[in-house]
């Protein structure tokens, strides 16, 4: 490629399996994009793209989540997390688990892989790049997956860590800052859904006492969000520097909806929506 491209996962729970769409028709398209990104949920969608194992997020979205053991009430009680990120990111993806990430595989690519996550102590974005993995040792996926509330920070490498969206929602300035000249950017909800903003304020107090720099981050996660899409709509997008592939509409589909149907239909929606990214590629290359 003459341009350096980089694409951005921003995740959404079982929400994402339409990036997992994307992705997919990606790798049937033999389309490679040199600098992939994920936060939370996007950054397992991002691994299996850059292990070129087609097809394996989909599995996850509408078979293993249904297990027990993925997320239930019943690990909340035992485990203090309703999702439990030991057993996706070890138990199913490390060697002899059910489905294995080809580690060796994404270590040989040349796409650049980059995980984001929020150290809850400073309160600030942490980037882990193919640099910091080990074979069976996927702390960076666990890290930036761990939805506050709903499960206990998470402790790797004896830092504390929760989803890479509260401090960094869409990181388009770490691609550009990384050396890219053009970002595609999968939104898992329509480009004109904006968040309301001050949501959930009382349950932040639970984690002030521990956490006071990582709540602060939390009171304005939502404006966050909002603020780094206005600015790439209004400021990049219409130079071309930005693609923004968004889905018309959710299928139902949330951040934590079990439903294998409208997965599937997500799922669909978002396989023909990459069809813009490969139209964006040859306009610009």
């Amino acid at each position: 490629m003459k341009e350096k491209v980089g694409i951005i996962d921003v995740g959404g729970g079982l929400r994402d399996v339409y990036g997992a769409g994307i992705f997919d028709y990606l790798m049937d398209q033999k389309i490679d994009i040199p600098y992939c990104i994920g936060v939370s949920a996007g950054s397992a969608n991002v691994a299996s793209y850059v292990s070129g194992q087609r097809g394996r997020n989909l599995v996850f979205y509408t078979e293993y989540t249904f297990e027990k053991e993925y997320m239930s009430m019943r690990n909340l009680r035992k485990k203090g997390s309703y999702i439990n990120l030991d057993y996706i990111y070890g138990t199913l993806s490390n060697e002899g688990g059910k489905y294995p990430w080809d580690y060796d595989s994404a270590m040989k690519s040349d796409k650049e892989m980059v995980v984001v996550a929020s150290n809850a102590e400073t309160g600030r974005a942490n980037y882990f790049y193919k640099k910091d993995y080990k074979k069976n040792d996927y702390g960076m996926l666990k890290a930036s997956s761990n939805i506050p509330f709903i499960d206990k920070p998470y402790e790797w490498n004896g830092k504390f860590y929760y989803d890479g969206a509260i401090t960094d929602a869409i990181p388009y300035k770490r691609c550009f800052k990384d050396g890219c000249t053009r970002v595609i950017v999968i939104l898992t909800r329509p480009k004109d859904f904006r968040k309301e903003t001050g949501a959930s304020v009382r349950l932040y107090k639970t984690l002030k006492k521990r956490f006071p720099k990582f709540v602060e981050k939390m009171y304005a996660r939502n404006d966050l969000y909002n603020r780094q899409l206005d600015d790439l709509i209004e400021n990049y997008e219409p130079k071309g520097k930005v693609l923004i592939v968004a889905p018309s509409d959710t299928c139902g589909m949330d951040t934590l909806t079990k439903d294998k149907e409208k997965m599937k239909k997500l799922y669909n929606k978002g396989y023909e929506d990459g069809k813009a990214i490969k139209k964006y590629l040859k306009n610009i290359l």
